[in-house]
């Protein structure tokens, strides 16, 4: 467990699954921890989501707004 005492969850990019700490794959192939095992599920949308709000500020700073 973490040193607060919560347990945490992985999104394991090799077995497309949750994880926990106890049955957690190498860190190199997981994004994490969450909070919860919901949030780990949900882990790929919030990356896409942030590579999209990312590459639109990328865009407007260089002004190739479409």
């Amino acid at each position: 467990m973490s040193s607060s005492g919560a347990k945490q969850y992985y999104w394991c990019l090799l077995h497309h699954r949750v994880e926990t700490e106890e049955n957690a794959c190498a860190a190199v192939d997981r994004l994490g921890p969450y909070g919860s095992a919901g949030e780990a599920e949900r882990a790929l949308d919030r990356v896409r989501e942030r590579n999209e709000t990312w590459d639109a500020e990328d865009a407007r700073w260089s002004g190739d707004e479409a």
